[in-house]
């Protein structure tokens, strides 16, 4: 009770403008600069930031001449004093929307089948909660969305790291690590105890195609345990596809864990008992470093870490 009185007394204490000066002051990582950002002479800067460590009792910048950085305090506070400003942002522009006859902001981002699947659904739960904007998502191959990004036709894409050869003048930022699995029916006959990696060649596959960002991971796996490539059925990295195709014969598929993680839960297929560490690899955000975040795309991502952290996926 005395921890709810306390944050009820420093709400009262901090101002807008506190905000506004400290998150432009991250984004700085300096005094001045965002002094003349905010169009406020240096004083009037330091004075509010230093009103606000008052209000909340804890030193949040440590200022030194190459700029300022943040203590351990400041790092929590700059996630949710960001959040606070964005949140304002939307419901100024949700006024403006309803003034203007009621449409909606729209964030799009490309998602490869490695998040759309198991991710996304959840974290788009979580960004309604958060924001009114619509979100239109784009699906296909790395290289197909890598260019739709470039074009400006999505703020971001979020999957497996690409070739890089296509990542000149891109940013990635890793959100969390995955592997590709071996998945079958239930009930399959390689399920049984003592399935062996090479028995996959006795078997029709599903093998993710040349374009595919898993491509080489798998094909340097196979080659590390001794194994040639097996018998493909058909390539393809289809959602859609692969689940129907693999529940209703004995196909193994080749793919990457997110994109069967609700069949794996719920027991509508199997992986096999292979130990496919080597084929792990980074997933994460793909963004053009000329482009400045908005406040939507700030919010969708703030729930996609949510949402990854509840998912219990392996961090990078």
């Amino acid at each position: 009770m005395i921890y709810q009185m306390d944050n009820h007394m420093h709400r009262h204490r901090i101002k807008l403008r506190h905000l506004q000066c400290f998150t432009e002051a991250v984004r700085q990582r300096s005094l001045k600069r965002a002094a003349e950002r905010l169009n406020l002479t240096q004083p009037a800067m330091s004075k509010t930031l230093k009103e606000l460590e008052e209000a909340l009792g804890k030193t949040l910048l440590v200022r030194s001449r190459a700029g300022v950085s943040l203590t351990e305090a400041g790092e929590v506070f700059a996630h949710f004093a960001q959040m606070s400003l964005s949140a304002l942002d939307h419901g100024l522009d949700g006024v403006a929307q309803l003034e203007a006859g009621g449409a909606r902001a729209e964030l799009a981002i490309g998602a490869l089948p490695s998040v759309a699947a198991g991710l996304l659904p959840r974290a788009l739960a979580s960004f309604e909660r958060l924001s009114p904007a619509t979100l239109r998502i784009e699906d296909g191959p790395v290289g197909y969305l890598v260019e739709r990004l470039r074009d400006g036709a999505v703020g971001m894409v979020i999957g497996r790291l690409g070739d890089p050869s296509i990542m000149q003048n891109l940013s990635f930022t890793q959100l969390y690590e995955e592997e590709v699995d071996f998945v079958v029916r239930p009930g399959h006959p390689l399920l049984t105890a003592g399935a062996r990696l090479e028995d996959i060649a006795d078997w029709p596959v599903i093998y993710p195609p040349a374009q595919a960002a898993i491509r080489p991971l798998v094909e340097r796996f196979l080659i590390g345990q001794g194994v040639g490539r097996p018998r493909v059925a058909v390539e393809t990295v289809s959602g859609a596809f692969g689940r129907v195709y693999t529940r209703e014969s004995d196909a193994i598929w080749i793919i990457s864990r997110g994109v069967v993680w609700n069949e794996l839960a719920e027991g509508r297929l199997a992986r096999l008992p292979f130990e496919t560490g080597l084929t792990r690899g980074p997933v994460g955000l793909l963004r053009r470093d000329d482009a400045e975040p908005g406040a939507e795309e700030g919010l969708f991502v703030s729930a996609l870490m949510r949402t990854i952290a509840d998912m219990g996926l392996a961090p990078g």
